[in-house]
């Protein structure tokens, strides 16, 4: 309630003697909440970020750098770093995920929108001026799988061997990770922070942006915790992002394979990663609602751990983890 008053109170100062009504618009994973004001016939999103759980200057300093870029991103009308309020402009109700899972037809022309948009961020010389995605960045979050997955989330104890072998496979994870090109990542490039605007898209939640590797935005989009496409459809996107990237002289590599080999191990530092996220959120932050896209995740962990006899032996233990009960096999008879 303090902080609803101190928020008002401040809105007052910057429309004075003029009537305004404030409806919840969204919260985020973190300690922000976002609200969208009504004043006469126009809109606007009032970011309240607390500012001693949250920085709004990150914020700024992003929304500055992609503003920079082209890409489409919310206007900065005011801000109260003191306090932790900021007015920016409405980008809309309509998210990618909202549309994707009503007409899935419409998904080639938003995909190909978001990967231009991708292409321009990634173009960003400003980007050397972020925090950048190191390996101890990397590791601190691949911790959260062990951590709060593992132990709080399933409630097992893994022994000397599997922790052993989890930090083998860390190892190799975080090697193809740092030795990839790097540019300006979003951090969480998805379906829920796109909106359907024009331009397409509007990118929204972006403060956490680092300098890290190329791939690790590509996964967000196409291998997203909320929705999923068939595997001739990721692959099509990711053939045509990457021949994009090619003609505007990003460093991917000219071996397609050797690109998709990246974006597949990108993608299983991620999946950990927001496995890990998703059990904390629960646990941590009475978010239970991020337990219902962790099945999804887990699968395509499975997938691509399977697919590289690398990555076998944590496929291993995730079937050892999730034992299959004899209820959910599958029976043939012929």
């Amino acid at each position: 309630m303090e902080r609803q008053y101190l928020l008002e109170s401040w809105l007052k100062a910057q429309f004075p003697e003029r009537n305004f009504t404030l409806q919840p618009a969204s919260a985020d994973a973190s300690f922000r909440r976002y609200f969208r004001m009504f004043l006469d016939d126009k809109t606007w999103i009032v970011m309240d970020a607390p500012p001693q759980q949250e920085d709004c200057k990150p914020f700024l300093q992003v929304a500055s750098m992609l503003a920079a870029t082209g890409v489409h991103v919310p206007k900065i009308w005011s801000y109260d770093l003191a306090q932790g309020f900021v007015l920016l402009s409405d980008l809309g109700h309509t998210t990618y995920l909202q549309i994707l899972t009503q007409d899935t037809d419409q998904a080639s022309q938003l995909y190909s929108d978001a990967t231009d948009a991708l292409v321009k961020m990634q173009l960003s010389l400003q980007a050397l001026s972020l925090p950048d995605y190191d390996e101890t960045l990397l590791r601190r979050e691949l911790s959260l799988f062990p951590d709060w997955y593992i132990t709080k989330h399933l409630q097992a104890d893994l022994s000397t061997k599997q922790k052993a072998m989890l930090e083998n496979i860390f190892n190799q994870i975080l090697q193809n990770n740092l030795a990839q090109p790097k540019v300006l990542v979003h951090r969480d490039y998805h379906s829920r922070n796109l909106m359907v605007t024009s331009p397409n898209p509007g990118i929204i939640d972006f403060q956490d942006a680092v300098l890290g590797p190329i791939t690790y935005d590509l996964v967000s989009l196409l291998k997203d915790a909320y929705i999923s496409w068939d595997e001739e459809h990721i692959l099509d996107w990711v053939i045509r992002y990457w021949e994009k990237a090619r003609q505007a002289n990003l460093p991917v590599t000219t071996d397609f394979s050797a690109f998709y080999r990246d974006f597949e191990w990108m993608g299983v530092q991620r999946h950990l990663k927001v496995l890990g996220i998703f059990a904390r959120l629960n646990y941590r932050d009475d978010k239970s609602n991020y337990l219902n896209d962790m099945p999804l995740v887990l699968k395509y962990l499975q997938k691509t751990c399977d697919r590289y006899h690398e990555l076998r032996p944590l496929l291993s233990l995730l079937d050892e983890l999730h034992p299959v009960t004899p209820e959910s096999k599958i029976g043939y008879t012929f």
